[in-house]
């Protein structure tokens, strides 16, 4: 019999990233929200130096919050979350970024008033963290096209034109990208593939598309899907494909699963982390077991049950 998990906390510290997209605009709409749902807000910080967000956030936690609520993108919430672990503290999040990939792992809502709600009425869940290096990451870090994008997507372009503008970039950085020898060795044993993009996934979304559906936050293992191959075109088939759920997709792609595995590539790649680029090949990607809790919609339940 599975023991019920405690009670989502009533008190909190709203910490929201004010230099993402929309964070400036809504930090005052979600405090008034959590406020007016019952969630009793021992402080607020509406940050707009993305320097001091850790900071920020590594300090509440110290300073005993019993849950903590994190407005921003995936960025955002990917170099926080570091803070609660091994802490008797609750994350919550608020997805206020472009593509969202987290909260969709999760199944939060993307409005305000949305996630605001599952705060106010889920449940407890505790999942797992990917590590890349002893980096712990939430959702799925990257390498290929995805860091090309990442890095240097112009922020005014990502902030005014959302998911249009991201997708010009990444058009354009596809013109410049070449393929890459990826090896990817397990428990499982050693394998060498050619590869355009690969995932390294701890949930199914990555750029707000559900591309790794082997992948989930409570599994215990980590999945690295690579699409194989040397065509540009194969990639953005699989892409397309992904986002209209085809299962051609499959064919595009090669999977490789395990609590850690060695990441070598020829010539070196950088990783994205979360949409942030933060490592280089080579690289020792784990998991990390039920180390955090987050806040989830409670299921629904049926009046005839």
């Amino acid at each position: 019999m599975q023991t019920p998990s405690r009670p989502v906390p009533r008190e909190a510290v709203l910490i929201v990233n004010a230099h993402s997209r929309r964070g400036q605009d809504l930090f005052r709409d979600a405090k008034r929200l959590l406020e007016e749902a019952g969630i009793r807000l021992i402080a607020s910080h509406a940050v707009k130096d993305p320097r001091k967000l850790n900071g920020t956030v590594d300090k509440a936690v110290k300073d005993g919050a019993p849950m903590v609520i994190i407005g921003g993108g995936d960025g955002s919430l990917s170099c926080t979350i570091d803070f609660v672990v091994g802490r008797d503290c609750v994350f919550a999040l608020l997805p206020l970024g472009t593509a969202n990939s987290f909260a969709r792992t999760l199944g939060i809502p993307l409005d305000l008033e949305g996630a605001v709600k599952t705060i106010a009425t889920g449940q407890r869940r505790t999942i797992d963290l990917g590590k890349i290096d002893g980096d712990y990451f939430a959702n799925c870090a990257a390498m290929g096209l995805s860091p090309m994008i990442g890095e240097g997507i112009p922020h005014r372009l990502k902030r005014y034109l959302g998911r249009i503008g991201y997708l010009s970039w990444a058009t354009w950085c596809l013109i410049r990208f070449r393929p890459f020898r990826l090896t990817v060795e397990s428990e499982n044993g050693k394998e060498s593939v050619w590869a355009t993009e690969v995932r390294i996934a701890n949930g199914r979304f990555h750029g707000g598309v559900e591309l790794v559906e082997k992948a989930d936050v409570d599994t215990g293992e980590l999945v690295v899907q690579a699409v194989i191959g040397r065509s540009k075109t194969k990639l953005v088939w699989n892409w397309i494909a992904s986002a209209l759920k085809l299962r051609a997709r499959e064919a595009t792609v090669e999977h490789f699963h395990g609590r850690t595995l060695r990441i070598e590539t020829r010539p070196r790649q950088k990783i994205s982390i979360d949409g942030e680029v933060l490592a280089r090949t080579p690289v020792t990607a784990s998991i990390a077991h039920c180390v955090i809790e987050v806040v989830v919609p409670a299921p629904e339940t049926n009046p005839q049950d």
